[in-house]
């Protein structure tokens, strides 16, 4: 059964950063490209960051520079650090693969606010 889990968001203030993580079974993690994802409220779920299996990465502008995606497969986990955070960055954050659509079920996210 494939599962994938999200966690680390939280409570950070402008300026900050947070550590992602992305459990992920029930599938071979190491042929799949990942993404992370967020949703913020009133807009439509984006693609932040990529990874391919060849560890190549891509990002959104809005997030460019500040936040980096990783993959440790040993783990079946998928990172994202997120420095230099502004209130737009606020949203819940999910992973699955970077395709559309998407080929995982939907986690249930971590949530990130970023708030003074």
């Amino acid at each position: 059964q494939v599962q994938i889990v999200e966690s680390g968001g939280g409570l950070v203030q402008p300026g900050g950063s947070l550590r992602l993580s992305c459990a992920a079974s029930g599938f071979i993690f190491s042929n799949y490209a990942m993404g992370w994802y967020r949703q913020a409220p009133e807009k439509q779920r984006e693609l932040v960051a990529r990874i391919t299996i060849g560890r190549n990465t891509n990002y959104a502008d809005s997030v460019k520079g500040r936040f980096t995606i990783s993959r440790d497969n040993a783990k079946n986990t998928v990172y994202l650090q997120m420095n230099s955070l502004k209130a737009e960055d606020t949203a819940i954050y999910y992973c699955n693969t970077p395709f559309a659509p998407a080929l995982l079920p939907w986690g249930q996210g971590t949530q990130v606010t970023v708030s003074s």
